[in-house]
């Protein structure tokens, strides 16, 4: 939890940062959606595979080494931002290196944050694993909060470069946590299977299990319609005129949210009705997204987002527990690959939707249209999706 906290908290830094950074280099907000596009394209084309390889692979070993890339990625960014650098190269030449970097987060990050997932299952007894993803969920919640406010406040402190430096320090932390972990063998023997007959029996298991479709493809799609936070940049600086700071603390709203649910949920857990419960709350999710569109005060704006993710975070939760409490152990890599092809499609294009829709319709349209569609999804899934509005655990 301490790796993973100090590991999540530098990334977090790292995306406020490249959103503001990429937003000040070209003034565009369609710029901030080609981030989204950049690292969602290797890691959902790469996602299946993953998952196999995750499964056969010593996973100790396997999240170290993607770990250790994203501290690459990092330093390169940090080098990127070096006066030296920035004196050679024109601001469209340094944006377009930042998408190159980010796509191959992308690739790393398709093998990385499934294996995070599937550690916790090989270290907790599945007698308290629905708490210990709770605690877990908590514990990356509270990096991201941290990560997302932070950021923005030193970005307007000591500027981006001195920002990256700390990023770096922050995810060098992580991984000497990291490095603490005893190893943690693969349950399934290389060979075994063909390659895709691997990769299809999870996608198989995730069809089949109806709760575990139905949670992730709302996900998928409330996300992939709610991603305000995608625009963000545009609305501290233009519209609500709040600066970096502001951007920090709007950024973090919605993982604030998201901690005090967390905290409710893991001393007061959902007992009943967690199907429907998750239905309202994207509902609620999508109403909140609307109210921010609308706003045109900080403080209407920050509490709009952080209900919202008071929101999200009780779909978090109840889906990341079909899928503990659903998923054999053989199969945990694959399923939590397809998992994250779900989390990586929805938000990084979110972020791709909602920068390609304020270029076509303007900001404020295009985050009030995601707003609205968020709610068709929950109404959609209401009548049709009976496993999922009726599912208790």
């Amino acid at each position: 939890m301490l790796g993973r906290f100090f590991f999540i908290m530098g990334l977090r830094m790292m995306g406020t940062l490249v959103g503001w950074w990429v937003y000040e280099l070209t003034n565009a907000p369609f710029a901030i959606g080609i981030i989204g596009l950049s690292e969602v394209v290797p890691a959902v084309s790469l996602s299946l595979y993953a998952g196999h390889v995750i499964d056969l692979s010593e996973k100790r070993k396997l999240l170290l080494k993607g770990t250790l890339f994203y501290l690459l990625f990092v330093l390169l960014l940090l080098l990127l931002s070096s006066k030296l650098i920035t004196a050679q190269l024109s601001n469209n030449y340094i944006a377009i290196i930042i998408y190159l970097i980010i796509f191959c987060t992308g690739v790393t990050r398709a093998f990385t944050g499934p294996t995070f997932h599937s550690v916790i299952a090989a270290i907790v007894p599945r007698n308290i694993l629905q708490n210990a993803t709770t605690w877990n969920q908590g514990s990356w919640l509270s990096a991201s909060v941290t990560g997302h406010a932070v950021g923005g406040i030193l970005i307007g402190l000591l500027g981006i470069h001195s920002t990256l430096f700390i990023i770096f320090s922050l995810v060098l932390l992580g991984i000497l946590f990291l490095f603490r972990l005893t190893p943690k063998p693969a349950l399934n023997e290389p060979g075994e299977k063909k390659t895709w007959d691997s990769v299809k029996e999870g996608l198989r298991f995730v069809i089949s299990t109806k709760e575990v479709l139905g949670a992730l493809s709302l996900d998928l799609f409330a996300v992939l319609f709610g991603g305000a936070v995608a625009m963000i940049p545009v609305y501290a600086r233009d519209i609500l005129k709040v600066g970096a700071e502001g951007f920090g603390w709007l950024n973090a709203a919605s993982d604030i949210g998201s901690i005090i649910i967390i905290i409710t949920l893991t001393l007061h857990p959902l007992r009943t009705s967690q199907g429907r419960k998750l239905l309202f709350a994207v509902a609620g999710f999508g109403i909140c997204i609307i109210t921010f569109a609308l706003s045109q005060s900080f403080w209407i704006s920050f509490a709009a987002l952080l209900v919202s993710g008071i929101l999200d975070g009780i779909s978090v939760v109840v889906r990341g527990t079909i899928l503990q409490l659903n998923t054999p152990n053989h199969m945990r890599g694959r399923v939590m690959s397809v998992n994250s092809m779900f989390i990586n499609s929805s938000n990084e294009l979110g972020q791709f939707e909602s920068g390609l829709a304020a270029r076509l319709m303007g900001v404020v349209p295009s985050v009030v249209f995601g707003g609205s569609m968020t709610l068709l999804v929950v109404v959609i899934t209401w009548f049709k999706g009976k496993k999922l509005r009726d599912m208790e655990y």
